[in-house]
């Protein structure tokens, strides 16, 4: 525990602005993510050197399908988050916040270091809620070398987003939805902090998109389509993942269907280059030009880079914004 970043005293709470939610937070008490305290006056991170899990996982988990292709990176996270979201895949993680082990920083490196992993990926529960630790890790994994990337649910505040920006290497951000109304129903959030996070990440940083399509709720045609032309109007060039839903937490809703997955993808590449599909097997997930549709990555049976020359697709030349 030590104390946190991106706040303000007042005479009977304190003001954290890390994340949009802006918590006012009484003494004793904790904001809305659970991990920031106000104990007598000062306000403390809980989660700094905790770890509930870990893991040294291919980076198209992550997912990012244009960063590193093949390679595996150390996965970590702690408990909390900043968002409650009714269909939360790691809730056990989340909420679990007594249930952890204590590590250093210099541990955390260490780990990086091993199995051939190109780095850290801060994943699995919210990392914006566990800031300092990242934070610290980050800016001594850049001296070493290793990639820091972030998984992340985007509701971060700019500040903060823009100080730690400079030792991130890529980022997978969710967006949940183009409607504000989806966000605060199933998520207790707002939209255009996400949509901020990604403006300025994307002149900072490499990202991809990944937007939980669940039948019913975010899967219009229409929705699809203007979610798609937001990302677009920032570059057509920003990978989206359309990931299917499964029951979890609080949503009981049955599983997306393959269709409508595929349906949603041959929408959104009206205004995108490269869509995929997450979290179904057996779907073409490979990655072509967009201009003479040469095969550049195939990810099936084994990951391979066949059709890049010098970040150019080697059959007609145009430009390709692959990390490799």
């Amino acid at each position: 525990m030590i104390e946190a970043r991106y706040y303000t005293k007042e005479d009977d709470y304190i003001n954290c602005f890390l994340c949009p939610h802006n918590c006012k937070i009484p003494e004793e008490k904790t904001g809305v993510c659970k991990v920031r305290k106000n104990i007598k006056g000062e306000l403390y991170t809980l989660n700094y050197e905790t770890m509930t899990s870990y893991g040294y996982d291919p980076i198209e988990k992550k997912p990012l399908f244009h960063f590193y292709p093949g390679a595996d990176i150390f996965s970590f996270g702690t408990f909390g988050c900043n968002f409650n979201c009714d269909f939360c895949q790691n809730i056990s993680i989340v909420e679990n916040v007594d249930m952890y082990l204590n590590i250093e920083v210099d541990e955390i490196l260490e780990l990086a270091k091993a199995k051939g992993s190109i780095g850290i990926a801060y994943t699995y529960n919210e990392p914006t809620i566990f800031y300092e630790f990242m934070y610290d890790i980050a800016k001594r994994a850049r001296k070493l070398g290793l990639k820091n990337v972030m998984v992340t649910n985007g509701y971060i505040n700019q500040e903060p987003l823009k100080d730690i920006l400079p030792y991130i290497d890529a980022m997978n951000i969710d967006l949940k939805s183009i409607e504000n109304s989806y966000y605060k129903r199933f998520c207790r959030g707002s939209l255009q902090p996400v949509i901020d996070t990604i403006k300025t990440a994307y002149n900072n940083t490499h990202i991809e998109i990944t937007t939980l399509v669940i039948d019913g709720e975010n899967s219009d045609e229409d929705e699809i389509y203007r979610l798609s032309k937001l990302i677009s109007d920032i570059s057509p060039e920003i990978p989206l993942h359309l990931s299917k839903y499964y029951p979890s937490n609080r949503m009981t809703n049955p599983p997306t269907k393959t269709e409508t997955l595929i349906n949603l993808r041959n929408i959104a590449k009206k205004n995108l280059h490269y869509v995929y599909i997450g979290n179904v097997w057996g779907v073409d997930n490979d990655t072509y030009c967009p201009n003479c549709k040469n095969l550049l990555i195939k990810r099936f049976p084994e990951i391979e880079v066949l059709g890049l020359d010098n970040g150019h697709c080697d059959n007609c030349g145009a430009k390709i914004k692959v990390i490799y």
